[in-house]
């Protein structure tokens, strides 16, 4: 069975690229007013990710690597 798609690793390291394409373009044209509204947005949704993520079970469903 052949794999579609890029791999994790790959998507990631191309959404940074766009990233830092975007903002690296803001920059130049100077318009920092929308890249500060930007990245206030992208802090707001990284919170509420952290806030609604389940950390209590991390870690805990089957890793025995931690028990004695």
């Amino acid at each position: 069975m052949a794999k579609k798609g890029l791999s994790k690793r790959t998507n990631a390291l191309l959404l940074m690229l766009g990233i830092a394409i975007v903002v690296g373009v803001l920059i130049a044209y100077e318009q920092i007013a929308l890249l500060y509204v930007l990245v206030t947005l992208s802090i707001v949704i990284l919170l509420l990710v952290v806030g609604f993520s389940d950390l209590e079970s991390v870690g805990t469903e089957g890793d025995n690597s931690t028990k004695g």
